[in-house]
């Protein structure tokens, strides 16, 4: 679907339940929160569904949005979400009823009744703008900055190389509306727990190179965790780190979930690697420079099926 299709489609529908994706990030959080409000500016019932994996860093953008037990939506919205196996348990009884998808995932598996994907955008966030812009939606402070954050936080605050001149033409856009942008960036990009910044210290020590040092293996373990008692929030986002060391093109994190189950990350340069190409070796997807997919065994086991996959690839 065009934006202007999507557009039309989203006027039409009233009490509207908005998903958002397992371990949500903030384009997801913030896309949900902007369509719940874009929504309600159009005199429609919109409310997002809690999600059992948000953290207290995500929890000021969901206040007043999050639905109400016993709603009984006539409609659903996925925002940011590539499958239906990224969808958290709270969102098992609407999997089979989704009707509308909102995603910039070139992976996304198509499972709604209708898609609008564009795998060009940076983020959702910046899907979700020119969609609002073709409903008229009127740009408040408050979605704004929700559209911000969305599109700051899935460009590493406009670094990584999903970033284009589209997408600060929209942030600058939406920082033109009027509302505190130091905060967002000071949140999520300036600001760093004691517990996050021992667990990058441990990153460095543990982390392993290959490939002449240009590939670069970091492993989040249970141990680690329970080691440092860190937090949810004190893990956002920590995929990117091991790839600011100098010398790494391509960085990949094992976070372990359980003895046997590891969440993937595969952060590369976006040229000479397909990073979405190697984790749907294993069944995962994303984008050329940033992937993840899940592989069960130890962490060790997880290293040697991505490198493998990465060899494939790289080697054809």
């Amino acid at each position: 679907m065009t934006d202007h299709q999507t557009a039309r489609r989203l006027a039409a529908l009233d009490q509207v339940l908005i998903l958002t994706h397992r371990r949500p990030d903030g384009d997801t959080i913030g896309c949900a929160s902007a369509l719940c409000l874009a929504l309600r500016q159009l005199g429609k019932t919109a409310w997002v569904l809690p999600n059992e994996d948000a953290h207290g860093l995500f929890t000021p953008y969901l206040e007043g949005v999050l639905a109400p037990a016993g709603f009984l939506p006539q409609h659903v919205v996925a925002v940011d979400v590539a499958s239906l196996g990224m969808l958290p348990d709270s969102a098992g009884a609407y999997k089979d009823r989704i009707d509308l998808v909102i995603d910039h995932h070139g992976s996304n598996e198509g499972y709604g009744r209708e898609t609008c994907v564009d795998p060009s955008c940076a983020a959702c966030g910046e899907l979700l703008y020119r969609i609002f812009q073709a409903m008229a939606i009127s740009f408040t402070p408050e979605i704004a900055m929700l559209l911000y954050m969305a599109i700051a936080t899935d460009t590493g605050c406009f670094v990584y190389s999903n970033t284009t001149s589209e997408t600060h033409r929209i942030a600058a856009a939406l920082m033109a509306v009027g509302f505190d942008a130091q905060w967002v960036n000071r949140r999520h990009f300036r600001v760093k727990s004691l517990k996050r910044m021992q667990l990058e210290g441990r990153l460095v020590q543990e982390m392993e190179l290959a490939q002449g040092g240009t590939l670069a293996f970091a492993y989040v373990t249970l141990a680690l965790i329970a080691d440092l008692q860190a937090t949810e929030e004190d893990l956002e986002d920590i995929s990117s780190f091991i790839g600011q060391v100098e010398g790494v093109d391509n960085a990949v994190t094992i976070r372990q979930l359980s003895p046997q189950e590891c969440k993937i990350s595969l952060r590369t340069d976006g040229k000479t690697l397909n990073a979405s190409a190697v984790c749907a070796l294993h069944g995962g997807g994303g984008h050329p420079a940033a992937a993840g997919c899940t592989i069960w065994g130890t962490p060790a086991q997880a290293k040697a099926a991505m490198l493998a996959a990465i060899e494939q690839v790289q080697h054809g």
